[in-house]
């Protein structure tokens, strides 16, 4: 063998496998990648009894998050060696069953990330059964583990940003669990909203909130129903999304209502249109998230201790949607 070792060390490096030492590791690294070695799942499995598979349970597959994210997982996974199963459970709930009861508990993944969901506690049940380490991508559960920014402080960060503004008549377009999905992130986002607002003295009017589904279009309905009376209009709009704020960008636009002139506009997310749109955001990272998670299973499969993940980095990034408020007109 090139690096003078045995085979089998040669796999424990390249897998990440302790009992190599560092200078070794590194030695045969560098032989791999000359040589371009890949590694076999299928032996590898044989060897340590793995499926050398990692599943990833998604709500749905279409959505920029759930998507981001598990392209982030998968980079991490083939870097590895590992294969990722995706169960995507196709916006109606109706496969949670199978996929919980049937397809995990076969044996056929390593770990397991859930992106962006609760569970229930039979899931939970049966996410122990299967004796293999689990983390959740996206929502802050309790008692759960997961890996996800501090909503609460995002929108804190968003809301003072228009406050810090001058604004004062702020509206808000939530987001909802969709498809009879529990999400937490909604809940702790509209939360937040209304404790910001709170603490700065500022009324949450009823009327001023709006449903938007985390969709640009159910956001531009939704933001319509905000702007279509000019007697009564908030001068500033946070959206818990980009998504959402984008469909609110639109229906601004067909009313003829300049951004940030006459409205300022903010999301979460940082989506890839959000710089081209000139969308004052908060960014998250969903991608480094889905990798950051992949990366602790696979360090647990190797060996490493269980890690209780820390919160995930957000920054506000402001651009060219938010203004302070127009001057009241005098007569």
């Amino acid at each position: 063998m090139a690096a003078g070792v045995s085979t089998a060390t040669v796999s424990r490096a390249v897998r990440g496998i302790p009992g190599v030492s560092a200078a070794t590791r590194e030695r045969v690294l560098k032989i791999v990648e000359r040589l371009g070695y890949v590694p076999s799942s299928s032996a590898s499995g044989l060897a340590s009894g793995r499926t050398m598979t990692m599943g990833v349970v998604v709500p749905m597959i279409d959505r920029w998050y759930f998507a981001t994210a598990l392209g982030g997982a998968d980079r991490a996974l083939r870097a590895a060696g590992y294969d990722l199963m995706v169960f995507n459970l196709g916006g109606a709930g109706g496969n949670r069953e199978r996929v919980f009861h049937r397809s995990m508990l076969r044996k056929r993944i390593d770990a397991l990330l859930v992106m962006c969901m609760s569970l229930t506690e039979e899931e939970l049940v049966s996410l122990r059964a299967l004796d293999s380490p689990s983390i959740v991508v996206g929502s802050n559960l309790e008692g759960v583990r997961h890996v996800s920014i501090d909503d609460p402080v995002a929108v804190k960060d968003a809301v003072e940003h228009l406050i810090g503004l001058g604004h004062r008549d702020i509206a808000h377009l939530q987001g909802t669990g969709e498809y009879g999905f529990d999400f937490s992130v909604p809940l702790l986002r509209n939360e937040a909203f209304e404790a910001t607002m709170q603490a700065h003295g500022l009324p949450v009017r009823p009327e001023w909130t709006a449903l938007g589904n985390f969709r640009a279009a159910d956001g531009k309905a939704a933001a319509a129903r905000l702007l279509d009376d000019p007697g009564n209009r908030p001068t500033a709009i946070f959206a818990s999304s980009d998504e959402m704020a984008f469909g609110v960008m639109m229906a601004a636009a067909e009313r003829g209502i300049r951004i940030p002139e006459e409205l300022s506009v903010v999301g979460i997310d940082d989506h890839e249109l959000s710089e081209p749109a000139g969308l004052t955001t908060i960014r998250q990272r969903p991608d480094e998230q889905g990798a950051f998670a992949a990366g602790l299973l696979l360090a647990e499969l190797a060996g490493a201790a269980r890690v209780q993940p820390g919160i995930q980095p957000h920054e506000l990034v402001v651009r060219k949607s938010t203004a302070p408020p127009p001057s009241p007109v005098t007569t």
